[in-house]
């Protein structure tokens, strides 16, 4: 524990866990700050991902067209979620939003139980990124790495679109005042759908990537989906820089915390949770049109 080694690969852990952590909730945030709309089935949709993945993988004997097409599907079952469900509880109010995504993560269970069975499935790491890269003095697996420069990728794309293009602007100002933003000539509706679907890829995605190292289990959408609750809170809801802080926060304490103190790491991100709901209750980075 004392040695650089271990610290290097402990950072690397993290980033890595991190990385996943914010493909799941910078969907889950966007869509609780664009929509109002509490949707605990996006754990569900990350589970769909993997065994899509996994699905695809068997079928063409390769993983590319599972990491490409893995996504597609995804948001193609979040379309269907949005135009007979969630577009309809919009106005609901959480009580009723939150029962009825909760509801959806045992009917998504189910399916994967009657589809694909209770036994974990896996995706054999690609030829590409099979083995170890040597890496700040340790040998670090290279599908890993992949998943942290993947990660760190559309975080920058993310923050380049939502900063610097006009759609980005159009998604920060109905974030912030939605009726403002309509009466401006945006097309709210429409914007509500594209970022839904985008926080759908993300998961999907987020689920296929994380297949070949942990595998595609039932219950991996609700393993997942606890701490990326958390990662929305911390980070602030509807807010892209929250979720880059929250995930990275979230990440680096639960994997340190498991390595340094095994006993109380189950225990420092809920404390963590409970300091900040006491403190900041809006989350350390709130969107400027206050939390939602």
């Amino acid at each position: 524990m004392t040695g650089s080694g271990f610290w290097v690969l402990q950072f690397l852990n993290a980033m890595q866990f991190s990385m996943l952590l914010f493909l799941l909730s910078i969907g889950l945030t966007v869509i609780f700050g664009l929509l109002h709309f509490v949707n605990l089935a996006h754990g569900a949709l990350y589970m769909m991902g993997a065994y899509l993945g996994v699905s695809l993988a068997a079928m063409t004997g390769s993983y590319w067209p599972a990491f490409f097409l893995a996504p597609v599907g995804v948001t193609l079952i979040g379309a269907v979620l949005y135009f007979t469900l969630i577009d309809r509880l919009r106005g609901a109010g959480p009580m009723n939003q939150v029962l009825v995504t909760f509801g959806l993560i045992f009917v998504f269970l189910d399916i994967v139980r009657m589809g694909w069975g209770d036994i974990a499935r896996g995706i054999a790491v690609p030829q590409l990124l099979a083995g170890t890269t040597r890496l700040l003095g340790v040998d670090y697996p290279t599908y890993r790495l992949f998943i942290i420069v993947l990660g760190l990728i559309i975080m920058a794309a993310l923050m380049i679109i939502l900063t610097r293009t006009q759609i980005g602007a159009m998604i920060r100002a109905s974030v912030e005042n939605g009726p403002m933003a309509s009466s401006m000539g945006i097309n709210v509706g429409r914007l509500f759908f594209a970022v839904f679907c985008v926080g759908c890829a993300l998961a999907g995605l987020a689920g296929v990537v994380a297949a070949p190292v942990f595998s595609a289990t039932p219950g991996m959408g609700v393993a997942i989906l606890i701490p990326a609750l958390i990662v929305v809170v911390i980070g602030g809801l509807g807010s892209l820089q929250g979720a880059i802080v929250g995930s990275l926060i979230v990440g680096f304490l639960q994997t340190l915390g498991a390595a340094v103190f095994p006993q109380l790491a189950a225990v420092l991100v809920y404390a963590l949770l409970a300091l900040i709901l006491v403190l900041r209750p809006q989350g350390l980075i709130p969107v400027r049109g206050g939390a939602h």
